[in-house]
């Protein structure tokens, strides 16, 4: 039989007269750092409990890969552990006549990360640098055991590799440093790896040691923890950005005051991050 409207009017008043409703549901897309995707997951559910209408779809990939997604209008958020490049802003300019909204919603001490039984407990920012640029091949060399250091790091996507490649190595990576996806996969690799090394955010620092960081030869080694990160005393700290097109409005807008708020800013703390303030 055709369907005409008078049919799809009598449904619709059979479905209300039966007590059926239709509820809006109000989506927001978060994409981009892996760094930061257990911290946005944490906080999609959290805010999903207090307002059932909405739907927080967050996925990692990259900072890189969030940066990009904003760019071709498939996510309204991007998560990244960088801030945006110069060329980036130029693209979203291009587009969309806009220079992105940047919005700081945590800090993060990248830490470095030894295994266990490791003797080498604290490196200069210099030797670190050395080690993960190839200059440094052996741990006795920084006065640990007569070993090779084996290194992981993370892919050239990840803002956390741009971080850690401009505030520390200074130069291009040792081809001999083993790329893995996120630093969950990296601390699993030195966990098992009694000679290796790796970086990645602090949060995910589990079965595996923090290396003390000393800023030179002359000063202290400093662990990233909530007092150093707040006080600059450590020496790799970084703030972690969600980034958009425009000023945020309607749900986008709750969502993201909902992470500044105490509640959202509670919870970095829980997932081992560090607070605005």
């Amino acid at each position: 039989m055709k369907t005409t409207k008078f049919n799809i009017a009598l449904v619709l008043l059979v479905l209300l007269s039966l007590g059926c409703s239709f509820i809006a549901v109000d989506k927001v897309t978060v994409k981009g750092s892996d760094t930061m995707v257990i911290l946005s997951q944490k906080w999609a559910e959290a805010y999903m409990i207090k307002h059932p209408k909405s739907v927080i779809q967050v996925t990692g990939g990259g900072s890189g890969v969030g940066l990009a997604a904003l760019l071709n209008g498939s996510t309204d958020i991007a998560n990244s552990s960088r801030p945006i490049k110069p060329t980036e802003v130029e693209k979203l300019k291009a587009k969309y006549n806009t220079q992105g909204i940047e919005i700081p919603c945590a800090k993060d001490g990248l830490s470095v990360f030894l295994n266990k039984a490791n003797s080498v407990s604290e490196l200069t920012i210099e030797q670190l640098g050395a080690i993960f640029s190839g200059k440094i091949t052996n741990w006795k060399q920084v006065g640990g055991a007569d070993a090779n250091i084996q290194l992981y790091g993370r892919e050239s996507s990840s803002g956390t590799f741009e971080f850690f490649k401009d505030h520390v190595v200074k130069t291009d990576f040792a081809p001999r440093c083993q790329t893995l996806p996120g630093t969950a996969a990296i601390v699993n690799a030195v966990k098992k790896d009694k000679y290796s090394i790796g970086y990645g955010g602090a949060a995910y620092a589990e079965g595996v040691k923090d290396c003390k960081v000393k800023k030179d030869a002359k000063s202290a080694g400093v662990f990233p923890t909530a007092k150093t990160i707040k006080d600059k005393t450590y020496p790799i700290s970084r703030y972690l950005y969600m980034y958009l097109k425009e000023r945020p409005t309607g749900e986008i807008k709750a969502f993201v005051d909902w992470i500044l708020s105490p509640a959202g800013q509670k919870m970095v703390v829980e997932v081992g991050y560090f607070p605005l303030k």
